[in-house]
């Protein structure tokens, strides 16, 4: 189910550019064009489709290893469990944290190689209301280069309070730069997708109730393996005078007022497929409706 490091070399990385998408127009009636209907949903077996979880008993975090063990970093969760807080679900407290530019936060994952869909359902909360009330108070899905802890690089979409409450969020850091982008949605339940498929990363998301929407799309030279999982985060504002010093941020769990509850219903992997002839990063090659298809499962 993960896939040891050794069995696949690292390779170089880097994303380019700011999640922008070209309009060139490709032949109209030539190669060039994945339209809805070629368009195929990703594929649920084989390996990758060994890693979903249902969380439908407590052992199934076993399969979930955290980010603070792996590379040995301050633990700034303060309850993780499955089927126990929530019936069905995983249920993540953080302390007060971030994942913004060299700052870390708690992550849970599994490692995993190849062109991927990371497909969950998520509702983020506050302490004590539908909304969490500290600004960047969110959670969700990321998928991040291992060991970069020196020059941190992810990709990321999360779902809760940014500077304002009802946000998604789409973000990618590059070498300890972060460059996040930010639409509302409703509370409650969100369904979040995070995918990387060839030179491309896409974050998805959709309201209980709505359609599929793309968030953002970027252009990816991620390595073969990444860590795909779990985040949660709260309370930037509680990081004061340290918020331009991640190295003294990271040192020590910081002292706050968090404030956000997460839980997740399910987490499913998916190997997507783009034709070699489409262009994901252009939206004439490959709308927006084209893209959904090809990275949300069929039937959901």
């Amino acid at each position: 189910m993960r896939l040891k490091r050794t069995v696949i070399a690292m390779v170089a990385m880097g994303l380019a550019g700011c999640g922008s998408t070209t309009a060139a127009q490709p032949s109209p009636t030539g190669p060039g064009v994945l339209d809805v209907a070629r368009a195929a949903p990703p594929e649920p077996g084989g390996e990758v489709g060994g890693a979903s979880t249902e969380f439908a008993a407590a052992a199934d975090l076993a399969a979930w290893v955290k980010l603070s063990d792996t590379e040995k970093d301050v633990d700034r969760i303060a309850k993780l469990d499955v089927n126990t807080t929530a019936k069905g679900s995983l249920y993540l407290e953080p302390k007060t944290s971030t994942w913004f530019d060299g700052f870390r936060g708690p992550f849970v994952y599994q490692e995993l190689a190849g062109d991927i869909v990371m497909y969950a359902r998520v509702k983020v909360e506050g302490k004590k209301g539908a909304k969490p009330k500290r600004k960047f108070s969110l959670g969700g899905l990321m998928a991040r280069v291992p060991g970069t802890y020196d020059k941190p690089t992810w990709v990321s979409v999360t779902t809760g309070t940014a500077e304002k409450s009802g946000q998604v969020e789409a973000k990618y850091t590059l070498n300890g730069g972060s460059k996040p982008m930010e639409v509302p949605v409703k509370a409650g339940w969100v369904d979040l997708v995070l995918a990387r498929a060839g030179r491309l990363a896409a974050a998805l998301y959709r309201e209980e109730g709505g359609a599929w929407k793309v968030a953002r799309r970027w252009p990816s030279e991620l390595p073969e393996v990444l860590q795909w999982g779990l985040t949660a985060y709260t309370d930037w504002d509680s990081y004061a005078a340290l918020k331009k010093d991640a190295a003294k941020g990271n040192a020590k769990q910081i002292q706050g007022l968090p404030d956000l509850k997460l839980t997740v219903d399910f987490v499913h992997f998916l190997r997507p497929e783009l034709p070699e002839y489409a262009d994901p990063l252009n939206t004439a090659s490959v709308s927006d409706a084209a893209l959904i298809k090809t990275l949300t499962p069929a039937g959901a």
